[in-house]
């Protein structure tokens, strides 16, 4: 069981370095931190006026979808670096396989801007 804490000790002892050095940081910034707020520091900012309304009013459905489309096609472009890189090493049967998901892909963006999702009004 010695042995077995032992081997534990150099990530103990990480750790409470870590956390006593992000303390003394925090602390040290607190105190020395020059406090000097104004009216346009306290004021929140959105988009360049003054906020309007109840802040928990309900958002177009719009914003929700404009973020999922995002996500989707940004992931298409992470998953085809990889891709690209070791297309010579997967060969034919990797280049189908990704032609079949572009296309996919490409029929599902083409069925979205048909349907209007990418249209701002």
């Amino acid at each position: 069981m010695e042995g077995y804490l032992q081997n534990y000790l150099p990530i103990l002892v990480f750790l409470g370095l870590a956390a006593g050095l992000s303390v003394a940081l925090i602390l040290i910034s607190w105190i020395r931190g020059v406090n000097n707020p104004d009216p346009e520091k306290l004021s929140s900012y959105e988009c360049g006026f003054e906020p309007f309304g109840e802040s928990r009013t309900k958002f177009d459905v719009r914003f929700y979808l404009v973020a999922i489309l995002f996500i989707i096609f940004d992931l298409e472009i992470a998953f085809l670096f990889p891709w690209a890189i070791t297309l010579g090493n997967t060969g034919l049967f990797g280049f189908i396989s990704m032609m079949i998901f572009l296309t996919i892909l490409t029929v599902g963006f083409i069925y979205e801007w048909r349907k209007g999702a990418l249209d701002w009004e």
